[in-house]
Protein backbone atom coordinates (compact mmCIF):
# COMPACT_ATOMS: atom_id res chain seq x y z
CA UNK A 1 0.00 0.00 0.00
CA UNK A 2 1.18 3.47 -0.87
CA UNK A 3 1.90 5.75 2.11
CA UNK A 4 0.12 9.11 2.03
CA UNK A 5 0.69 12.46 3.71
CA UNK A 6 -1.95 14.28 5.79
CA UNK A 7 -2.26 16.96 3.10
CA UNK A 8 -3.60 14.32 0.69
CA UNK A 9 -6.61 13.80 2.94
CA UNK A 10 -7.19 17.48 3.71
CA UNK A 11 -10.84 18.40 3.23
CA UNK A 12 -12.57 21.74 3.72
CA UNK A 13 -16.30 22.27 3.80
CA UNK A 14 -18.18 25.55 4.11
CA UNK A 15 -21.73 26.04 5.34
CA UNK A 16 -23.89 29.01 6.27
CA UNK A 17 -26.09 28.90 9.37
CA UNK A 18 -29.69 29.21 8.26
CA UNK A 19 -32.81 29.56 10.46
CA UNK A 20 -33.56 25.84 10.19
CA UNK A 21 -30.09 25.08 11.64
CA UNK A 22 -30.61 27.08 14.85
CA UNK A 23 -32.09 26.65 18.29
CA UNK A 24 -34.45 29.13 20.00
CA UNK A 25 -31.46 31.35 20.90
CA UNK A 26 -30.44 31.74 17.25
CA UNK A 27 -27.34 29.56 17.70
CA UNK A 28 -26.31 26.65 15.50
CA UNK A 29 -27.67 23.43 17.01
CA UNK A 30 -24.94 21.13 18.33
CA UNK A 31 -26.39 18.13 16.51
CA UNK A 32 -26.25 19.93 13.16
CA UNK A 33 -22.61 20.87 13.77
CA UNK A 34 -21.73 17.28 14.73
CA UNK A 35 -23.43 16.12 11.50
CA UNK A 36 -21.31 18.50 9.41
CA UNK A 37 -18.17 17.47 11.33
CA UNK A 38 -18.88 13.79 10.67
CA UNK A 39 -19.31 14.45 6.95
CA UNK A 40 -16.06 16.39 6.53
CA UNK A 41 -14.17 13.82 8.63
CA UNK A 42 -15.60 10.93 6.59
CA UNK A 43 -14.51 12.57 3.34
CA UNK A 44 -10.94 13.03 4.68
CA UNK A 45 -10.84 9.40 5.87
CA UNK A 46 -12.15 8.16 2.54
CA UNK A 47 -9.58 10.25 0.66
CA UNK A 48 -6.81 8.68 2.72
CA UNK A 49 -7.98 5.09 2.50
CA UNK A 50 -9.66 5.12 -0.93
CA UNK A 51 -12.35 3.05 0.76
CA UNK A 52 -15.82 3.29 2.23
CA UNK A 53 -15.43 4.34 5.86
CA UNK A 54 -17.62 4.19 8.93
CA UNK A 55 -17.48 6.31 12.07
CA UNK A 56 -16.14 4.30 15.01
CA UNK A 57 -15.67 7.01 17.65
CA UNK A 58 -15.79 10.72 18.36
CA UNK A 59 -13.60 12.12 21.10
CA UNK A 60 -14.62 14.86 23.49
CA UNK A 61 -16.26 17.75 21.67
CA UNK A 62 -16.26 21.14 23.33
CA UNK A 63 -18.51 23.94 22.15
CA UNK A 64 -16.19 26.90 22.86
CA UNK A 65 -18.35 29.64 21.42
CA UNK A 66 -21.82 29.69 19.91
CA UNK A 67 -22.13 29.98 16.16
CA UNK A 68 -24.85 32.47 15.29
CA UNK A 69 -27.52 32.58 12.62
CA UNK A 70 -26.01 33.95 9.40
CA UNK A 71 -22.41 33.09 10.27
CA UNK A 72 -20.26 31.07 7.91
CA UNK A 73 -18.93 27.76 9.23
CA UNK A 74 -15.62 26.46 7.86
CA UNK A 75 -14.81 22.84 8.71
CA UNK A 76 -11.30 21.51 8.07
CA UNK A 77 -10.34 17.85 8.39
CA UNK A 78 -7.25 15.71 7.84
CA UNK A 79 -6.04 12.29 8.83
CA UNK A 80 -3.55 12.48 11.71
CA UNK A 81 -2.68 8.77 11.99
CA UNK A 82 -3.48 5.53 10.20
CA UNK A 83 -3.46 2.25 12.07
CA UNK A 84 -4.19 -1.17 10.52
CA UNK A 85 -7.83 -0.64 9.52
CA UNK A 86 -8.69 2.54 11.42
CA UNK A 87 -7.58 6.14 11.19
CA UNK A 88 -7.84 9.22 13.35
CA UNK A 89 -9.13 12.42 11.77
CA UNK A 90 -8.79 15.90 13.28
CA UNK A 91 -11.67 18.27 12.57
CA UNK A 92 -11.29 22.00 13.29
CA UNK A 93 -14.33 24.27 13.05
CA UNK A 94 -14.16 28.00 12.45
CA UNK A 95 -17.03 30.47 12.59
CA UNK A 96 -16.78 33.61 10.48
CA UNK A 97 -18.85 36.74 10.72
CA UNK A 98 -19.61 37.55 7.06
CA UNK A 99 -19.97 41.29 7.73
CA UNK A 100 -16.51 41.90 9.19
CA UNK A 101 -14.87 38.62 8.08
CA UNK A 102 -13.54 37.98 11.59
CA UNK A 103 -13.01 34.26 12.14
CA UNK A 104 -12.68 32.26 15.37
CA UNK A 105 -12.00 28.62 16.19
CA UNK A 106 -15.21 27.41 17.78
CA UNK A 107 -14.77 23.63 17.94
CA UNK A 108 -12.42 20.74 17.33
CA UNK A 109 -12.58 17.00 17.80
CA UNK A 110 -10.86 13.77 16.84
CA UNK A 111 -12.93 11.24 14.93
CA UNK A 112 -12.00 7.60 14.37
CA UNK A 113 -13.01 5.87 11.16
CA UNK A 114 -12.66 2.28 10.00
CA UNK A 115 -12.28 1.37 6.34
CA UNK A 116 -14.62 -1.44 5.28
CA UNK A 117 -15.15 -3.71 2.31
CA UNK A 118 -18.47 -4.27 0.51
CA UNK A 119 -19.60 -6.67 3.25
CA UNK A 120 -18.83 -4.12 5.98
CA UNK A 121 -15.71 -5.93 7.27
CA UNK A 122 -12.64 -3.87 8.27
CA UNK A 123 -9.84 -3.83 5.70
CA UNK A 124 -6.23 -2.57 5.79
CA UNK A 125 -5.50 1.03 4.82
CA UNK A 126 -2.57 3.08 3.56
CA UNK A 127 0.05 4.13 6.10
CA UNK A 128 0.34 7.84 6.94
CA UNK A 129 3.64 9.71 6.68
CA UNK A 130 3.60 13.01 8.61
CA UNK A 131 5.73 15.76 7.10
CA UNK A 132 5.55 18.90 9.25
CA UNK A 133 6.38 19.32 12.95
CA UNK A 134 2.69 19.73 13.76
CA UNK A 135 1.80 16.60 11.77
CA UNK A 136 4.52 14.62 13.57
CA UNK A 137 3.25 15.80 16.96
CA UNK A 138 -0.36 14.87 16.08
CA UNK A 139 0.82 11.52 14.70
CA UNK A 140 2.75 10.63 17.86
CA UNK A 141 0.02 11.77 20.26
CA UNK A 142 -2.59 9.78 18.27
CA UNK A 143 -1.22 6.55 19.75
CA UNK A 144 -1.97 7.87 23.25
CA UNK A 145 -5.46 9.00 22.27
CA UNK A 146 -6.10 5.59 20.69
CA UNK A 147 -5.03 3.79 23.84
CA UNK A 148 -7.39 5.96 25.91
CA UNK A 149 -10.25 5.23 23.47
CA UNK A 150 -9.61 1.49 23.64
CA UNK A 151 -9.43 1.53 27.45
CA UNK A 152 -12.65 3.51 27.61
CA UNK A 153 -14.37 1.14 25.19
CA UNK A 154 -13.21 -1.91 27.15
CA UNK A 155 -14.33 -0.46 30.48
CA UNK A 156 -17.75 0.40 29.02
CA UNK A 157 -18.07 -3.09 27.52
CA UNK A 158 -17.25 -4.64 30.90
CA UNK A 159 -19.76 -2.39 32.66
CA UNK A 160 -22.50 -3.27 30.15
CA UNK A 161 -21.75 -6.99 30.39
CA UNK A 162 -21.81 -6.79 34.18
CA UNK A 163 -25.11 -4.90 34.12
CA UNK A 164 -26.67 -7.33 31.65
CA UNK A 165 -25.54 -10.28 33.77
CA UNK A 166 -27.12 -8.72 36.84
CA UNK A 167 -30.37 -8.12 34.97
CA UNK A 168 -30.64 -11.75 33.94
CA UNK A 169 -30.71 -12.98 37.55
Amino acid sequence: MKPKSPRESFTQMTEIVLPNDTNVLGNLMGGRLLHWMDIVAAIAASRHSNRVVVTAAVDFVEFRSPIKLGEIVILKARVTRAFTTSMEVLVDVFAENPLNQVSRNSNSAFYTFVAVDQAGRPIPINPLIPETEEEIQLYESAAIRREIRLQHRNSNTNAITSTNTNLQV
